[in-house]
């Protein structure tokens, strides 16, 4: 008998249902500093957590390590008596869409493929930008998630997952320029071309310092600026949890028309060698595709099995999971439709406008709401269908569903961001935008 095991048999004596997560995973990351090499490493970790349900009510227990089945037991039955009351059975073995997530390849990489696919790209982007430093890392993953319960559950999913990032900062006396891309799969993506191409676009928009527009003007976000001001707000908004607080704008408004008719947003974690693809979620609940929203229409929220019970229905299989916390409902790979304009197209019809290729600190405001304000940290000015060069002190802010309802092109493409993400750039009308010069 294995420890997760042994810890199931031990909680069952105690519990009328019980749960054991774990996740025993390796990680060798590769950093750079300075456009040069500054170190590799290698780590090991385990983490389990057991969730009980005791007397009706539910208790948690996590630890990391070598940890003894009796301690985790005895810290789940100290919480339960504390816990929310559970509205859920935990699942019995299921029916799961077999989902790709491995790629020995991955698994096989060397530190020196990582090192020297790093320092490769750096290279190029230093040769194109004299005195540009960069910062980078390369990280690849390889772990084994496994869940079994009460029920007669025991799945397991074996994943390896690959990452690299590359930002770089150009000083000019008082001024800074920050540039840079991810990219993250399941396979081994050591040609970083494209990360480099996005790198060196960002640099050539950004050789000449203008004005910056201000007003209500046409403004075109990219998919990683989508990331950083819509993602949050949406999320929340169609998560079940917030519909049961009455906190979602969309809560009382399932199957009505709430955006543009253009707007589509996909659940789907069925994709293969996607980053936040997944047979199963945090509690075994099969994964899988579900629109949520549907021509502008809102088809479903997200919900995991305790939020399902409370608010009468099913689990979507959203079970979003650390190892610390109890599980909460939570969008596995969250993909936008995509429209009929390029974004050439898209630049070429702006007058007088704004791209915002990346933002900071624009979770302020009413997120719950959907409003978000930032600062642009790299956004560039449009005019008369160009991009004219890079604005500085500028800030966007509004509200998401008013920005939805508001819409004048969707790229027609998409593009990954973070691996769990898959939004194309998306231009809207009007937004506000401020400056201090």
């Amino acid at each position: 008998m294995d420890f997760e095991q042994e810890l199931l048999s031990l909680a069952r004596q105690h519990a009328e249902e019980a749960e054991v997560y774990s996740v025993n995973g390796e990680e060798t990351p590769v950093a750079f500093e300075a456009n040069r090499l500054k170190g590799v490493s290698a780590r090991q970790s385990f983490g389990v957590a057991l969730r009980i349900i005791q007397n009706g009510r539910i208790g948690l227990a996590a630890g990391s390590g070598p940890e003894r089945p009796q301690d985790l037991l005895d810290i789940a039955l100290e919480t339960a008596p504390f816990g929310a009351q559970a509205h859920f059975h935990l699942p019995g073995p299921g029916s799961y869409t077999a989902v790709d997530v491995f790629d020995p390849a991955t698994a096989a990489l060397s530190l020196e493929a990582l090192a020297e696919g790093g320092q490769r790209a750096i290279d190029q982007i230093a040769a194109h930008t004299p005195g540009i430093l960069c910062e980078a890392g390369l990280t690849k993953r390889e772990s084994t998630v496994r869940l079994l319960n009460s029920a007669g559950l025991d799945v397991r999913t074996r994943r390896t997952s690959f990452s690299a990032r590359i930002e770089g900062t150009v000083v000019t006396g008082t001024d800074m320029l920050f540039v840079g891309d991810m990219v993250a799969s399941c396979h081994p993506v050591l040609d970083l071309s494209k990360l480099v191409d996005t790198t060196l676009r960002q640099l050539e928009w950004a050789k000449t310092t203008v004005a910056a527009p201000h007003g209500q003007l046409p403004v075109i976000f990219t998919p990683r600026a989508l990331a950083q001001s819509f993602v949050t707000p949406l999320s929340l908004g169609l998560s079940g949890k917030t519909v049961l607080q009455g906190a979602s704008p969309l809560g009382q408004r399932l199957g009505e028309q709430c955006f543009d008719p253009r707007i589509g947003l996909t659940d789907d974690p069925t994709i293969p060698f996607c980053v936040g693809a997944q047979a199963f979620d945090g509690e075994g609940v099969p994964s899988h595709k579900q629109a949520l929203v549907e021509d502008g229409i809102v088809r479903r929220f997200v919900y995991d099995l305790q939020t399902a019970g409370m608010a009468n229905t099913q689990s979507t299989g959203n079970g979003g999971r650390v190892l610390n916390a109890l599980p909460s409902p939570d969008i596995n790979v969250l993909v936008m439709g995509t429209g009929d304009v390029s974004l050439e197209d898209m630049i070429g019809g702006i007058d007088q406008g704004l791209l915002v290729e990346e933002m900071i600190g624009s979770g302020q405001g009413n997120v719950l709401g959907g409003d978000f304000s930032g600062n642009v940290l790299l956004g560039y000015r449009i005019e008369q269908g160009k991009v004219t060069g890079r604005v500085k002190d500028t800030m966007v802010a509004g509200n998401v569903y008013a920005l939805l309802n508001n819409v004048r092109s969707l790229e027609n493409k998409a593009t990954w961001v973070g691996g769990s993400l898959l939004l194309p750039h998306l231009c809207f009308n009007a937004v506000a935008v401020a400056t201090t010069t």
